[in-house]
């Protein structure tokens, strides 16, 4: 009973430092993320209310629309195919919202094939490729910025990254960091058991 309390305590106390690491790993990549000029900016996906981008999707655009303005990139991927709930792709939301901003709808790409993180890029990936682009800023919450690299290092996208943190939601972002944890350990898995 003694061997059994001893080994459930270290596996408990393993799974909680691997946690706090991995935890540490995604706050501080998140925060010291910078954004490079680049050929174009990928705003990875996020939930549409309807036709309009949601909180989270709208500060990711604005991100976007800031290193636009400041020269960064000439062009935006938008990512993100048409969800349960919504009228329209993110891919489309996006672009609305960026050319209502005040982006040239030329300089706006639409990716609107994909349901996750690792389609967003795949298929952003694809565009560049067309394109000729050569390298990328990627734009999501502080939270996602980590899985994101860990994909677009898979893929060999050249890429940095530039984190938004929205502060009017904060419970939603505390559980975007927890989540995360698990979710980056899964893709590390992933790409083991890939080999």
């Amino acid at each position: 009973m003694r061997k059994f309390l001893k080994i459930s305590l270290c596996t408990l106390a393993s799974v909680i430092l691997i946690f706090a690491v991995t935890e540490a790993s995604i706050i501080i990549f998140g925060i010291s993320a910078k954004p490079k000029k680049s050929d174009c900016i990928i705003v990875l996906g996020c939930a549409v209310y309807g036709d309009f981008p949601s909180p989270f999707f709208r500060e990711r655009l604005n991100r976007a629309f800031e290193l636009y303005k400041k020269g960064y990139a000439r062009y935006i991927i938008v990512c993100g195919a048409k969800g349960p709930g919504e009228n329209i792709s993110e891919a489309e939301a996006g672009k609305r919202y960026l050319v209502e901003s005040g982006v040239l709808p030329e300089f706006v790409l639409k990716e609107d094939k994909s349901f996750s993180t690792y389609e967003n890029l795949l298929h952003a990936k694809r565009i560049m490729n067309k394109k000729g682009f050569k390298s990328a800023i990627i734009v999501s919450n502080m939270f996602h910025l980590e899985r994101a690299h860990l994909i677009a290092k898979k893929l060999k996208i050249n890429s940095s990254f530039s984190g938004v943190y929205v502060k009017q939601y904060l419970h939603e972002e505390y559980y975007g960091f927890v989540r995360e944890s698990v979710a980056v350990w899964y893709e590390i898995l992933k790409t083991l058991t890939s080999f």
